[in-house]
């Protein structure tokens, strides 16, 4: 036993009081402003503060919770742990096996199937050969999910499976994956007969209390472009339309709460996305709780994550590798039941058995050498999460309101308030990619410049869902169409529909990376390095990213004695645009001398935004790169000027 006698090392030190603290900060800001240095204003309308104390648990509500217990913050159970995700494409019931059980031998305790259409009984026979289901949790999705659900009770019943052994879980979602993605329900067109056909499922089901028929497909707000607490808030709205029309249609309160299963990505906004699921557990529980379930078992939601879709990146993928690492450990941090890592070349291939072995290995080391499953809710009690979670409830919980207010969710989207804040959402998203403010490695930053785009990487990889094959964007251009429309092919024209769009963020960079490799051409970017040596280093580093994002060759030198040198080196390298760095104090006399030298036989660049810009454009430049350049403009309007 520890020795509680000997002396505490900190009661040496006096207690230090926030009012000390500010004091301090205050006098080494030496006037700055604190709020603009020191506090991150996030996009989800969230202020974070430079350091949290003790005393902010205060406001934190829940502070003091336990885990496995309302309101769930810190977890629906007592233990820690997830399941080992996998999803397999069935294309063949034969093949699809024989990768279930690979998946099973290396690990994984959860399996998912997506299927390409309905499969027969003979077929369900062949996909689950071998695989013992007491021993995981079995989920399906994709085409065919409603029919699979049939076949899975009839098997279940003829083999008088004990209920309570049976974990499985189908992806019907059609609030999601119909209206919200393609703008109208399937099941004949009719919301009312979706849920239903939902709810005459799970009464069928109703005596095998973890099979969940309806999986709230949260992911796919995060995959067009939401902020964490619109993808949030919209997925309990979602999931509150599931629960109130499941009564509607005879189920009770924790029937209902019971069948529903919930998908969320889980993006490397670190703790933020920790934060995220524990909210989510809270806001879950309490509205669950308002319909007066007969205990607190309903009100525990079953979270699924799936590392984000969104910051994805086909050029460099293996970065992807570590992406999907930092996600994984924020997933198992907040509690989540069970987890799926996205192959690292999902984003423009069929995974293959590496990326496969790899996403899974993700999960397996931090289970087995670091012991991420040996504690429960590990970040309860740090101040900083605990407000961080608090916030991020506080803000969910006034757009769910919203959403209420409206109708609940298929009301508000019908009338475009869910798309129009995801849009929104995404154009900021967008911009701060555009412009660096937002990096994503490989794609607008530290590109591999010798890369090119391997027969794999095709246009239609680098194209929002929804385009079509012939729009501009596949080669470079803003995107022209409209999703789905079928005007087209002579269709009704159908372009004013508006749903979510899933893309991913580095797509735009892709676009015209792709159109450069495509095009027959090796444009190249020539460093013209003069002046003060330590300036033009800087800058020439900083001008070779910028336009390998384009996939232009980069071309960078050393050092050059005098202007005169390296426009000969430039012209002996046939280069297409020299890039000038130098100081700003050189740019007054070399970049006009640069300029008369090159006489139009390349595009020159000055690297930075000297304040003598206005007396180098009087002299005939008219081409400047900075930190403030919106780095996606810039380099479609250079690529066009290059005839790409």
């Amino acid at each position: 036993m520890a020795d509680n006698k000997k002396e505490r090392l900190f009661a040496q030190f006096p207690p230090v009081s926030t009012e000390q603290w500010e004091a301090v900060i205050a006098a080494d800001l030496k006037g700055a402003d604190y709020e603009k240095k020191l506090v991150w204003r996030t996009a989800e309308g969230i202020n974070v503060r430079p350091y949290y104390r003790a005393e902010d648990l205060a406001k934190v509500p829940f502070a003091g919770s336990e885990p496995g217990c309302f309101p769930f913050v810190r977890g629906t159970r007592k233990s820690g742990g997830w399941r080992v995700h996998q999803t397999i494409a069935v294309k063949c019931a034969a093949s699809a096996n024989e990768q279930a059980l690979a998946a099973l031998n290396a690990g994984c305790d959860s399996l998912g199937f997506c299927l390409g259409g309905e499969l027969s009984a003979a077929d369900m026979e062949t996909l689950l050969k071998g695989i013992v289901l007491s021993a995981i949790d079995l989920v399906f999705c994709g085409k065919g999910t409603r029919a699979a659900a049939e076949t899975m009770l009839a098997r279940l019943e003829a083999e008088k499976a004990d209920p309570t052994q049976v974990r499985i879980s189908f992806a019907i979602d059609p609030v999601v994956t119909k209206l919200s993605l393609e703008g109208e329900f399937g099941c004949g067109g009719s919301g009312d007969n979706c849920f239903a056909k939902i709810a005459d499922l799970a009464k069928r089901y109703e005596k095998y209390p973890k099979v969940r028929v309806v999986t709230v497909g949260g992911d796919k707000f995060n995959a067009s472009g939401s902020t964490i607490v619109q993808e949030l808030a919209f997925t309990l709205a979602v999931g509150h339309e599931y629960l109130v029309r499941l009564m509607e249609n005879g189920l009770s309160a924790d029937r209902a709460a019971e069948v529903l299963r919930f998908s969320m990505a889980v993006s490397s906004n670190y703790f933020m996305e920790i934060a995220k699921f524990r909210a989510a557990r809270m806001l879950w529980a309490n509205i669950v709780n308002q319909y007066g379930p007969a205990s607190d078992c309903p009100a525990k939601m079953f979270t699924h994550a799936v590392t984000s879709k969104w910051n994805q990146t086909a050029y460099d993928p293996h970065t992807n590798m570590l992406r999907g690492t930092t996600e994984a450990m924020s997933a198992a941090i907040a509690g989540v039941d069970s987890l799926e890592v996205t192959p690292f070349d999902a984003a423009f291939e069929t995974p293959t058995d590496f990326s496969r072995r790899i996403a899974r290995n993700v999960q397996l080391l931090l289970k087995h050498e670091s012991h991420f499953d040996q504690v429960v809710d590990p970040s309860g009690g740090s101040y900083y999460i605990e407000t961080l979670t608090n916030n991020i409830a506080d803000e969910a919980w006034k757009l769910f309101r919203q959403v209420e207010e409206k109708g609940g969710y298929v009301a508000a989207f019908k009338a475009g308030f869910i798309t129009a804040a995801v849009e929104a959402s995404a154009a900021a998203k967008d911009k701060a990619v555009a412009t660096r403010r937002t990096i994503l490695l490989g794609a607008n930053q530290y590109p591999n410049f010798t890369e090119t785009a391997g027969e794999n990487l095709t246009a239609k990889a680098v194209r929002p869902a929804g385009c079509d094959p012939d729009c501009k964007c596949a080669e470079g251009g803003e995107c022209t169409c409209a999703p789905d429309c079928d005007c087209k092919n002579g269709g009704v024209c159908t372009c004013g529909k508006t749903v979510l769009r899933p893309y991913r963020g580095s797509m735009p960079f892709e676009r015209i990376r792709l159109a450069t490799d495509k095009s027959g051409k090796t444009p190249t970017a020539f460093m013209l390095t003069c002046g003060t040596l330590a300036m033009a280093r800087a800058r020439a580093q900083f001008a070779c990213n910028f336009f390998a994002c384009a996939g232009i060759r980069v071309v960078d030198n050393t050092f050059f004695a005098s202007v005169d040198e390296g426009v000969k080196a430039a012209l002996a390298a046939k280069a297409d645009i020299v890039v000038i760095c130098a100081s700003d104090d050189d740019y007054t006399a070399l970049a006009p001398e640069a300029h008369k030298l090159l006489g139009g036989k390349a595009i020159l660049v000055v690297a930075g935004a000297p304040a003598s810009q206005p007396e180098l454009e009087a002299a005939g430049i008219s081409h400047f790169i900075s930190v403030k350049s919106n780095v996606l403009e810039t380099l479609k309007s250079y690529l066009k000027e290059l005839g790409i």
